[in-house]
């Protein structure tokens, strides 16, 4: 039987891979297990949006709150997203994805930092899906950074106080060039953005499923697709509502 893929599709995807720890919990595993289930739900994720036509997805892989976790859950998580560049980076140039990477970049590891940094150089005149990994990330730390930036512009005389427009902004905080998220996506049934993307999420879509990350299929992808295009999506205004598109 012929499958039919969900129409108007969203440029951008942004999700909140909760629920590794309490996958591995509900089955009496480590937790760790659950992350390395996770991994493999992240390869069906971007098969899945290369396959829909979504332009970036962007993946909450590692928040700055995340260093306050167990040390022994850290260290195999930056074994894992090690493990994942090395293993899966070819795979990812060779399907044209590009990688971007958005966080904080300042104090990491030495051996984490040069493979992020090789990832994006690898992939960046790939003209595929951007797959964009947050590690590192927090948005209130993102804007803070952007601040200082723009606090230090001031002060060298380049750029006027009257000047820092939400634009500009945008221009300058870890996302810039990318296009805001059409759909935020978190799994677990949590409902909270837990300081993801909030100013690029003004106007998102949000959609909490029931589904633990690791056990994020295809299926559960499509149909959250398909929920979206079912949205009105006016950006304020009280234009006639149109179904969701790809802004």
């Amino acid at each position: 039987m012929q499958e039919f893929l969900p129409t108007n599709v969203p440029t951008h995807v942004a999700i909140i891979m909760d629920g590794n720890g309490r996958w591995a919990n509900a089955r009496g595993l480590p937790r760790t297990m659950g992350h390395r289930k996770g991994v493999e739900a992240v390869r069906d994720a971007v098969r899945t949006a290369t396959e829909l036509g979504i332009r970036y997805l962007t993946l909450f892989a590692f928040s700055s709150e995340n260093w306050s976790r167990p040390e022994d859950e850290v260290s195999d998580l930056m074994g894992l997203l090690k493990a994942f560049i090395r293993r899966d980076l070819a795979d990812l140039h060779r399907e044209n994805v590009r990688i971007r990477v958005i966080g904080d970049r300042a104090n990491l590891s030495g051996d984490i930092l040069p493979l992020l940094i090789e990832a994006e150089e690898t992939t960046s005149a790939n003209t595929g899906i951007t797959l964009v990994i947050a590690f590192n990330y927090g948005a209130r730390d993102e804007l803070a950074r952007a601040m200082r930036r723009l606090a230090e512009e001031v002060a060298a005389g380049r750029l006027r106080p009257d000047e820092i427009t939400a634009d500009r902004i945008s221009a300058t905080i870890d996302t810039a060039g990318i296009p805001d998220p059409d759909l935020i996506l978190r799994t677990s049934g949590e409902e909270r953005l837990s300081n993801f993307l909030l100013w690029q999420g003004a106007y998102s879509e949000l959609l909490f499923i029931p589904e633990l990350w690791p056990d994020f299929t295809r299926e559960t992808f499509l149909a959250a697709i398909e929920k979206y295009a079912c949205r009105e999506r006016r950006f304020g205004g009280l234009s006639q509502p149109t179904l969701a598109v790809g802004s």
